[in-house]
């Protein structure tokens, strides 16, 4: 997410990250970091601050480790990463659970399953760290964060400076972002629920600037499918209105990002459903609307989960079964969800 989730969350999922505290952890009690200071009400900071995270990330080369916790679970994955002339390809090989190698070039992700022999081609909006934030890095962020600079700590060996994005509002969760102090990269990221509860905290644990890496080596060992099968995931972009549905959204900040749906079916299921993604520029929601299938989806009118900082909502409307995930409070995804109304 943004940062989202790793590996199998790729950094669509990329870069995100820690594990330097138990989960539970309050602002307060974080080691050699320093009480925050006076937040900056002004909305200068808070967007050349996204930006230069933006930027360090289409610059510069690195490896490392990459641990992502969330709940109870955690994943692990190995992560090499590329910038050339303002394009990016990294390799992610996940440690943890079924093994897969997971390629992103720009838009291109190519994930490979070693066991089945199979790769599955796609494209993915490279999102970034936070959700869409190389095109909305504008004043809409600052109107509904403000940052707070925490000090200094290190991480995986390295210098990091260490800041807060606080939410103006209980409609979104706070993060707390380690930097490297020499190129802006992110070292180490928090999902803070109100009370300052980790929710959600990924870390690199081991990390270096790597500039021997090269792009052509990363390139070939993508396009490297002999002996696996290729399975095309394609994608219609269109839109919520051209499907019949009316996106009415009283989430301050929350506006839609992209609409589509799969070509192909998906096993056993006949109508695959329509995907919207909304942001505020930080957060992301995705919001699914499909027909009702009453062998597949629950009998319950309501359905709530979560994971980590991640939530779940579905609910049954008419002849719809609407869901809506994202790392927002549930209260956000209730309003976003009942802003989905299908057209007459």
């Amino acid at each position: 997410m943004r940062w989202r989730h790793l590996c199998g969350l790729l950094l669509v999922w990329l870069h995100a990250q820690a594990l330097a505290q138990p989960l539970g952890l309050v602002a307060s009690s974080l080691p050699g970091v320093a009480h925050p200071q006076a937040p900056m009400n002004h909305t200068k900071p808070v967007i050349q601050w996204l930006q230069h995270l933006h930027w360090a990330t289409q610059q510069h080369a690195y490896v490392g480790t990459f641990e992502v916790t969330s709940g109870a679970d955690t994943s692990q994955a190995r992560i090499w990463h590329v910038a050339q002339g303002g394009q990016h390809i990294e390799r992610v090989e996940v440690l943890t659970g079924v093994p897969r190698t997971i390629f992103r070039r720009n838009d291109d992700v190519m994930t490979y399953l070693p066991n089945d022999r199979v790769v599955i081609a796609e494209k993915r909006a490279a999102l970034g760290l936070f959700p869409n934030l190389p095109s909305r890095a504008d004043l809409a962020i600052a109107q509904h964060y403000q940052l707070t600079r925490w000090g200094h700590e290190s991480v995986a060996g390295v210098k990091a400076d260490v800041v807060q994005l606080e939410p103006r509002d209980a409609w979104r969760f706070a993060y707390r972002v380690w930097t490297e102090q020499a190129t802006g990269l992110v070292l180490k990221l928090q999902t803070l629920d109100a009370q300052q509860q980790v929710l959600e905290q990924s870390v690199f644990l081991q990390w270096e600037r790597a500039q021997p890496l090269n792009w052509d080596k990363l390139n070939a060992m993508m396009n490297h499918t002999e002996g696996f099968l290729v399975k095309q995931k394609e994608l219609i972009s269109t839109t919520a209105d051209k499907e019949g549905w009316q996106l009415k959204f009283s989430v301050p900040g929350f506006q839609t990002l992209s609409c589509h749906k799969r070509l192909e079916q998906v096993k056993g299921v006949k109508n695959p459903p329509l995907q919207c993604v909304v942001s505020d520029g930080l957060a992301s929601v995705s919001l699914f609307m499909e027909p009702f299938d009453a062998t597949r989806h629950t009998k319950y009118v309501h359905e709530r989960m979560a994971w980590g900082a991640t939530h779940m909502q579905s609910r049954h409307v008419g002849n719809w079964w609407l869901t809506a995930v994202g790392e927002v409070p549930p209260a956000t995804l209730e309003l976003l969800v009942q802003g989905l109304e299908r057209k007459n």
